[in-house]
This record gives structure tokens, C-alpha cells and sequence, in this order.
């Protein structure tokens, strides 16, 4: 029995450590594939309708988006969402293993932009709350002025670290801003499932109690799985806990790819045609 339980002990744990990691990959295939969806529709819709000069058509996906009495507020939230498109495309490139050792070089250029981009979307965005402020009122615009200040943080941590060759830490910080450039892609779709299965409770033109929860709740989740990630590559998750983090991971892949269908379907493949409109005509 001494020699067996050491043995089934590296089995069960070599099985929690394959399922984890294709879990991993399966979250990460599905969130990135959702993200260029995403991303592609930020930058035809709200892309081709501004060059189309139709930019109040932005109204129509967010009231209060467009208004040519505060240019400033404007141009700031246009760089936001140009930025949140490009991060949107890049940021599962530069958490592939493989690439980034193929390819230091690309890696290395693709994460300038990528730092950048982030930086500029959290400096747009809080500009666009300086200058406007949110839909919701004072609430959201303390939640998403705190998610702008992570951006810029984490990228600024990232870039820093990496300058400093201190690669567990910049990736450890990568896949925080990563998870954060998620949030505005993931606040949609929840959004969307809440109302498809409570309806308007606890909504009020963003200004009631499940939108105040909103305000914060599209990007504090996200960070809390970041760690998870952190934590299973930095060699300090045990088998103990690998495997219901992998069930984590599985069910958030679920949700991801049901939620992309239907945005697709809904929202996103009609805004990329509006933008097209715009282009053209």
C-alpha cells in the first residue's frame, strides 16, 4: 500500500493538471474568438459610422455616447472604444505560450501596442467620465472610473516589468490587464442574460440596485479568475484545488460561447453591417 498510494497520488494529480490546462485553453479559444467578434464590431460599427459621418448612431448602442455639444467627450470615448477593439484582438496573441517563444520579437512589438492601447482606452474612458460623466450617475462612474485606473495600471506594471526582465511578474500582471479588457465585452453579456432571465429587476436606466452592482461586478469577478490562472502557472495550486478550478473554467467557457451566439446574432452581426452602411453610403 506504501508503494501504490504515491503512485495514485501523481496519477490523480497529472489528471487534474491535463484538465485544468485544457480547460484553460478552452476558455481562453472560446474568449478570444468571442473577443474578435466583439472587437470587430467596436471598430465597423462605431468606426464606420463616425468616418460615414454618422457618429450619432452610437446613441442608438449606448444613450448618451454621441453629443456634439461636448466634442472633447466625443473624441475621448472614440479613442476608448479604437483602443478596446485593438486590445480586444490582440490580448489572446500574447498570452500564447508557443508564440511568444517562437516569436519574442513579435511578442515584444504586439505588447507595446497592446500596453499602449490599453492606457489610451483607460485615459479615454476616464476623460469621457471627466468631461461627461456615465449614464448611470455617480456610481458607475466610480466603478468604471476605478476599472480605467487598473488599465492603466496594470499596463503600466506590464510594460515596466517587462523593461526589467522580470517576465513571472509581467505575465503575472499581462493576464490581470487581459482579464480587465475582457470586462466591457463581459458587462454586455451579462447584462443581456440578466434581462432574459429576471427581466428589468433591480434596472432602472442604470440607476438601480443590480446596475449599481454592474458598475463594479463586469471586471472584480474577472480579476478573481486571473488569479486562479496566476496561481496554477506559478506552481501554487495543488491537486486539491485544480480540478474545481478547471469545473470554473468549463462552466465559464459554457456561458461564454451561449452568450457570443446570441450577441452575435442579436447585436453584433447587425451593428457590423450598420457600420458597412455607413462606409459605402
Amino acid at each position: 500500500m506504501e508503494m501504490i498510494a504515491p503512485e495514485a497520488a501523481l496519477a490523480q494529480s497529472a489528471k487534474a493538471g491535463a484538465l485544468l490546462r485544457r480547460s484553460s485553453q478552452a476558455l481562453v479559444a472560446t474568449v478570444w474568438a468571442s473577443g474578435i467578434l466583439f472587437g470587430a464590431y467596436i471598430l465597423v460599427f462605431f468606426g464606420g459610422s463616425a468616418l460615414g459621418g454618422l457618429a450619432e448612431r452610437w446613441n442608438g448602442a449606448l444613450r448618451g455616447l454621441h453629443d456634439p455639444a461636448l466634442p472633447s467627450a466625443v473624441i475621448a470615448i472614440g479613442l476608448h472604444f479604437a483602443a478596446g477593439g485593438i486590445l480586444l484582438l490582440l490580448g489572446p496573441i500574447q498570452l500564447i505560450g508557443p508564440i511568444r517563444r517562437a516569436a519574442p520579437r513579435l511578442h515584444r512589438w504586439l505588447g507595446r501596442l497592446y500596453v499602449g492601447a490599453a492606457a489610451l482606452a483607460g485615459v479615454g474612458g476616464s476623460i469621457f467620465i471627466l468631461v461627461k460623466g456615465t449614464i448611470g450617475g455617480p456610481v458607475m462612474d466610480v466603478g468604471f472610473g476605478i476599472y480605467g485606473a487598473l488599465m492603466i495600471l496594470c499596463a503600466e506594471r506590464a510594460f515596466t516589468l517587462a523593461r526589467q526582465r522580470r517576465f513571472d511578474a509581467h505575465r503575472a500582471w499581462a493576464i490581470r490587464l487581459f482579464a480587465l479588457t475582457v470586462g466591457s465585452w463581459l458587462y454586455r453579456m451579462e447584462y443581456a442574460l440578466w434581462f432574459l432571465a429576471m427581466g428589468n429587476l433591480g434596472t432602472n436606466h442604470f440607476h438601480g440596485w443590480f446596475d449599481a452592482i454592474m458598475a463594479f461586478f463586469f471586471y472584480i469577478p474577472n480579476l478573481l479568475v486571473a488569479e486562479f490562472f496566476i496561481r496554477a502557472g506559478d506552481g501554487a495550486g495543488v491537486p486539491k484545488k485544480e480540478t474545481p478550478t478547471a469545473l470554473a473554467l468549463i462552466v465559464a467557457t459554457i456561458f461564454v460561447a451561449i452568450a457570443t451566439w446570441f450577441f452575435t446574432v442579436s447585436l453584433w452581426g447587425p451593428g457590423m453591417a450598420r457600420g458597412v452602411e455607413g462606409l459605402v453610403g
